[in-house]
Formats: structure tokens, sequence, C-alpha cells
């Protein structure tokens, strides 16, 4: 929509044209927050949301983003500036939905479509983005746990009570979720679970290296993409967002060594 549409008085112009600015600007972070949280880094976040808003009108766009918030500030004579903030608290890895997400970010540049279709793409990108079914998944995490033991020198016991495990931490994920448990207490519970049960089956005669065993299991909740983000946010000049990802990566993982060491203690 043109801005030459408002041919109201100043006063009318300026308040119909806030609206509308506040109108796509709220799209945007609405856009960039489901990025985010999809697992895109932060520049790529703050660069979407600004073209996204110079394509509605926008003569400046200033973005700030780290990984648990973004900050966006637009200016046009028509308005004056108008700023929103977003605050993310949660984060689901999703890269099929990022790329839907890229893809709408795209289209809303070079079409410029209205709000309501845009709106409605990303209701249906949140809603109806394909997902693996709970039996794929429970296989998936056996896999991955087995695979792991198995590389690294396990016996084939050792492989098997892996993959048990592994699905067993699926589980635990599950509740976890639907709990809404902090990342740090979920990740000491599952690590601390997947090592009383490393621990259990090789004191049953079933698997015969605890570490082997376990190292499988570790593989599930190592934050590696967390971590490779914040690696990329350093080296694009992102520098609170890369030590913000950086200390998160590095809490998680010593929270999981924690938990999968203390059985030994205990056993």
């Amino acid at each position: 929509m043109p801005y030459s549409y408002f041919d109201d008085n100043t006063a009318d112009r300026h308040c119909s044209a806030a609206d509308y600015a506040g109108e796509y600007l709220f799209n945007a972070l609405n856009i960039g927050e489901e990025m985010l949280v999809s697992g895109a880094e932060v520049s790529r976040v703050e660069e979407s949301i600004r073209r996204i808003c110079t394509a509605y009108g926008a003569e400046r766009v200033d973005v700030f983003a780290i990984s648990t918030a973004i900050f966006a500030t637009v200016y046009s004579p028509l308005y004056g500036a108008l700023s929103q903030t977003r605050r993310l608290t949660s984060s689901r890895y999703d890269l099929h939905k990022l790329t839907r997400l890229n893809c709408l970010a795209c289209r809303i540049c070079d079409e410029m479509p209205l709000f309501e279709d845009v709106e409605r793409e990303l209701e249906d990108i949140r809603q109806n983005t394909p997902q693996y079914s709970e039996a794929a998944m429970f296989g998936i995490y056996a896999l991955v746990s087995s695979s792991f033991t198995l590389f690294f020198g396990g016996t084939w016991m050792d492989t098997a009570a892996s993959a048990v495990i592994g699905a067993f931490l699926r589980c635990m994920d599950y509740v976890s979720c639907k709990l809404e448990l902090p990342p740090t207490i979920a990740a000491v519970l599952w690590s601390f679970a997947g090592g009383c049960l490393a621990q259990f089956f090789v004191a049953s005669g079933f698997g015969h290296s605890t570490e082997l065993i376990s190292v499988g299991n570790v593989m599930l909740l190592i934050p590696g993409m967390l971590l490779t983000n914040s690696i990329r946010d350093m080296f694009s000049g992102d520098t609170i967002s890369a030590l913000h990802g950086f200390c998160n990566a590095f809490l998680l993982a010593a929270l999981i060594a924690l938990g999968f060491a203390l059985p030994s203690f205990l056993w």
C-alpha cells in the first residue's frame, strides 16, 4: 500500500501511517521471532526484519537481536520513530521451518502482500510444518545413540543398551517440553537419568562399559547448534550474541557432563 494513500489532514495521515508502520513492524518481528526460535543466526534475523520493513516503506530501520530478545525501530517522516521489542524464552530448532520462513521473508520483500496474507501464511508455517512422528523420533534417538556407541568401540550389547537409553531420553524430552522445564534443568535430569540407566545395564550384565554407553547418549544432548551459531555470530561481529550463546552452550555442556558423572559416584 503506497503512502500516497493517506490523503486526509496531517494528523490523520500521521495516525494512519503510524498504524500502518506498527502493523508491518509487528509482522516483521513475528517472522524474526520464529526464525530465531527455529535456529537462525542473529545476523540473518536482523537482515530479514530490516528488508521487510524497508520494503513496506520505512526510510531507516535499526534492529538489534540476541538469542533471547529482538529490538527494532523504524523511521519515516510520516510518523517519526516507532519501536517494538520481542522477548524470547525458548527455542525449538527446526531447519525446515526456518527454510519456509526465509521464503516468506523473500516473498514479502518482492511482492509486499497484504498483512492478512502474511499472517495467514505465518500461521500455516507455525501449525503445518511437517514433523516426524513420535515413532520416528524414538527410532532416530535410538539410532543416533547406538551409532556413536558403536563408532567409539562399544560392543553389540553396549550398542543395544545405548539404543534403549536413547529412546528413553526421547520420552524425557517429550515430558520436559510438556512441563516447559528450563533447558538447564532438563539437561541435568536427562543426563542424570541416562547415567543411572547406563550403570544399571552394566551392573545387570547387559553391557560392558558405562562410558561407551554414555558417550552415545551424550551426543543426543550436546548443544551443537547453539555453539555453532555462537561461533558464526562471533565471525559476523555480533559479539554480545556470540558470548551469550557460547556461555549458554558451555553451561549446558558442563551440566550434561555433571549429570552423567553423578551416577558413577552414587552407584
